[in-house]
């Protein structure tokens, strides 16, 4: 198998590990304009079984060779391309990577599984963002000069303040790409509502309890539960609970490859 895979529409996918077992895990990041490099160790963390993937969507992060003139016009419902482009998909969406694939119903006749990370269901979370921004300011935010320097800033914020200097070592090592930042500022992040919910997909809803970016609450509402989801909010994490507790996530990972596993083999008990 190829360690690189590119769809018509620009998507990339890096095979990042590969262990037995036929599903394919598709790691989107969150931002946008942070490369799935930053999903590395939550990758490394949680030791499915089968295929994982970083995926970049086009004009993202690093991925900008080889995509279209206007990348963001196909944005999320390019998301289709990766989904297809291997069989027995589970995606998983950090922040805004999973409110951009809330928003492509055709997923739900393709992924195998779906999960969650410190993401929302609508756009009540950015309110809930501003406030906490100026009850807690960061004045090194708004003077940095690129996004960058914006996101070390930000590790405050992003991070439990035993993990700080860790945050600001991970955040300073990301690509960055600022182009997928203002196109989503304009035409998706305000207006963000989910158009789809998992009926029968096993779908892992997974936050740390002390998250500030994205609020957690919204999930709250009858429609996200189901016999179906599995929602583990982690004491001790923040936005990146990968980065705080893997253990815990890893736990949450197998408690999904167990419902995925049941789900196609109903009866049968999962190892």
């Amino acid at each position: 198998m190829t360690d690189e895979l590119r769809t018509a529409g620009g998507v990339r996918l890096r095979r990042h590990t590969q262990r037995p077992g036929d599903l394919n895990w598709l790691f989107l990041p969150g931002g946008p304009g942070i490369g799935s490099e930053s999903l590395v160790e939550l990758v490394d963390a949680i030791e499915v079984p089968g295929t994982t993937w970083l995926v970049d969507l086009p004009g993202d992060g690093s991925n900008v060779v080889d995509v279209p003139d206007d990348p963001y016009s196909s944005w999320p419902d390019i998301l289709l391309e990766a989904a297809t482009v291997v069989p027995r998909p589970v995606f998983v969406g950090h922040s805004t990577g999973g409110m951009y694939l809330l928003s492509v119903p055709a997923l739900d006749e393709l992924l195998a599984g779906l999960v969650l990370i410190s993401t929302a269901p609508n756009a009540q979370w950015r309110p809930a963002f501003a406030q906490m921004t100026l009850e807690n300011p960061l004045p090194e935010v708004h003077a940095a000069e690129n996004l960058l320097d914006m996101c070390v800033a930000s590790a405050p914020w992003n991070f439990t303040s035993g993990f700080v200097e860790q945050g600001r070592e991970f955040l300073g090592r990301m690509p960055y790409n600022p182009a997928p930042v203002q196109s989503s500022e304009i035409n998706f992040d305000d207006v963000y509502s989910a158009t789809w919910w998992p009926a029968t997909i096993p779908t892992l809803i997974l936050s740390g309890a002390e998250d500030r970016i994205v609020i957690q609450d919204l999930w709250a509402e009858p429609t996200y539960t189901g016999a179906n989801v599995i929602r583990r909010i982690i004491d001790g994490a923040a936005h990146f609970p990968w980065i705080e507790r893997p253990a815990e996530v890893r736990s949450a990972f197998r408690e999904l490859v167990t419902s995925i596993q049941n789900t196609r083999d109903p009866g049968t008990l999962a190892p």
